[in-house]
């Protein structure tokens, strides 16, 4: 068997932690035909079949699986030893943020950072997946859960509410209908099956059907924008909207949920200048967010989950 180089061990390994051919290219820096070239080759050297391509990504195969096992951690201690080693610009940031909390509240703030710290530059990337700070090039994180995070430095930032949103031509098409009786309105299911918990805390029966179901926040709130029904909408995404008059909340009841912001970063990162400065404007800006919210949903200037 011909020596096999530890490039085409490092992008098997990769392969094999994400699943999937495309993301691991771009996490390497290649195109997908150069690294699916890589697995062949691999695969050749072998003799041995490592994965199992599909349409939904590839899986290992029991031998890729044995060499996983065999090789894997090996790669891993290389990344928690170089992680601390790592050259990082102090006047550059790589933040990661899921896509939600990205568009909807960080964007929209970022003039006001940009304008006092100009030396600063940022790397925003937009993900729903969990940041691996031993292998990703990635300074820190904004984070929705309940935390904290095992291993990392974790920071709440300001708890979520939400709320019935419609749009103003759902409204309209509805009429004189109540809204406080929203179990006769057309309603969106959402990922979580908020509404289970919202009519159980003393808004009626649980309706028996809703008019679609959905697995992603975004499509979520989007068919509520189109007027196909009424949404749970989490406030953190949804307020721009009402305040652009795009959505109108029902009633005037606001709901906490367990899940909250966190901004999250590894230990070695805490003697980083721009994270620094980052952290400190985003703790005011969350501050500033979550006072507001709590006088908004008549908490006044609670939020504690």
């Amino acid at each position: 068997m011909a020596r096999v180089s530890l490039d085409l061990l490092q992008q098997f390994v990769q392969v094999a932690r994400l699943g999937n051919l495309s993301r691991a290219a771009e996490q390497a820096n290649l195109t997908v035909s150069a690294l699916s070239h890589q697995v062949r080759q691999l695969e050749q050297r072998l003799e041995r079949k490592l994965f199992e391509r599909g349409p939904r990504g590839v899986q290992l195969t029991n031998e890729g699986r044995r060499l996983l096992e065999a090789v894997g951690h090996h790669f891993e201690g290389i990344d928690r030893a170089m992680a601390g080693f790592r050259c990082r610009r102090d006047d550059v940031l790589t933040l990661s943020a899921i896509p939600g909390v990205m568009s909807s509240w960080l964007v929209p703030r970022l003039a006001r950072l940009v304008a006092a710290h100009p030396e600063l530059q940022l790397n925003l990337q937009s993900s729903v997946e969990l940041v691996n700070f031993e292998r990703d090039p990635v300074d820190a994180a904004v984070r929705y859960g309940r935390g904290p995070w095992p291993g990392l430095i974790t920071e709440r930032l300001f708890g979520e509410w939400i709320a019935p949103v419609a749009s103003p031509a759902l409204l309209e098409r509805m009429g004189e209908a109540d809204p406080s009786d929203l179990a006769r309105w057309p309603l969106l299911g959402d990922p979580g099956d908020r509404w289970r918990d919202w009519f159980a805390q003393g808004s009626g029966e649980l309706p028996l059907r809703y008019v679609a179901h959905f697995d992603n926040t975004d499509a979520l709130q989007r068919a509520a924008l189109e007027g196909m029904g009424v949404a749970l909408g989490r406030m953190v995404m949804a307020r721009p909207l009402i305040e652009a008059g795009l959505l109108k909340v029902l009633g005037h009841r606001y709901q906490q949920i367990p899940e909250s912001y966190f901004l999250v970063y590894p230990e070695h990162a805490k003697d980083h200048a721009g994270l620094r400065t980052f952290r400190e404007w985003l703790l005011c800006e969350a501050g500033k967010y979550a006072e507001a919210m709590s006088y908004a949903t008549g908490h006044n200037g609670d939020d504690s989950p």
